[in-house]
């Protein structure tokens, strides 16, 4: 894991998060650049973390006032990616160090592509951000 450090305002917001959910956080991660918090559990937590019918999402993303995302939380970085990536049938995953930068290449089926993307390449996004936070990925590429 990397040693990037976790912030006061997201130690604050897992707070607030393990209250309402009854879950306990592993991290939180603030995209300010999409407006959302995304939040990472650890395995088996998902569905408490969600609840049923995804309120507990919808009573914190009321009070944040920003879109909350909830993922399981994995230290193997291929398992990690693959929780970010739920619905995508991935094929292949590399990890190539070039000039002290880490990058990740994800194959999925062509069919997932647009899925994997997500719109305005949101989910890639999400995935830079989580994957550079906590494993020093520099870019995440799906192809």
């Amino acid at each position: 894991m990397s040693s990037d450090r976790i912030t006061v305002d997201e130690f604050k917001y897992m707070s607030v998060f393990s209250e309402i959910t009854g879950a306990t956080p592993v991290r939180c991660v603030i995209d300010n650049e999409n407006s959302r918090l995304l939040f990472l559990v650890g395995k088996g937590e998902l569905g408490k973390a969600v609840g049923r019918g995804g309120r507990n999402i919808k009573i914190l993303s009321d009070l944040f006032r920003k879109p909350v995302e909830v993922y399981e939380f994995s230290e193997d970085l291929h398992e990690m990616i693959k929780n970010l990536f739920v619905g995508v049938n991935i094929l292949e995953i590399n990890v190539t160090v070039r000039n002290e930068e880490k990058i990740v290449s994800i194959k999925v089926k062509e069919e997932d592509k647009g899925k994997a993307i997500g719109k305005n390449g949101r989910n890639v996004r999400r995935a830079n951000i989580i994957l550079g936070k906590l494993f020093g990925v520099s870019r995440v590429i799906i192809r």
